[in-house]
């Protein structure tokens, strides 16, 4: 079974700056992406950030040059650094992960944690 759990949620105020991470455990073979998504009611859930394994890094248009994304492969690991917040960044943010476990890829998603940008 593999689990992941995010952390660093939170309130905080238009233009501050809030870092989320996510550890993924289990019986993990690899990871080959680790992203961040974020849900507001009545929205899909959207794609923020993802990093490959070897690096490679996407943003969505709306936090590109605001937001960065590193992971830490030894200790299976992801982090989103979030600056100059807005009222529209709201939302529940989820770790995901496309694991590969001994015998075949999963992806596993965590439960999110909830990102509150308000005065």
């Amino acid at each position: 079974q593999v689990q992941l759990v995010e952390s660093g949620g939170g309130l905080v105020q238009p233009g501050g700056s809030l870092r989320l991470s996510c550890a993924a455990s289990g019986r993990i073979f690899s990871i080959n992406v680790m992203g961040w998504y974020r849900q507001t009611p009545g929205k899909e859930r959207e794609l923020v950030a993802s990093i490959t394994s070897d690096g490679t890094t996407n943003y969505a248009d709306s936090v590109k040059g605001r937001s960065t994304i590193s992971r830490d492969n030894a200790k299976n690991t992801v982090s989103l650094q979030m600056n100059s917040l807005k009222p529209e960044d709201t939302a529940v943010y989820y770790c995901n992960a496309q694991v590969i476990v001994p015998s075949r890829r999963l992806e596993v998603w965590g439960q999110g944690t909830l990102v509150t940008v308000s005065s």
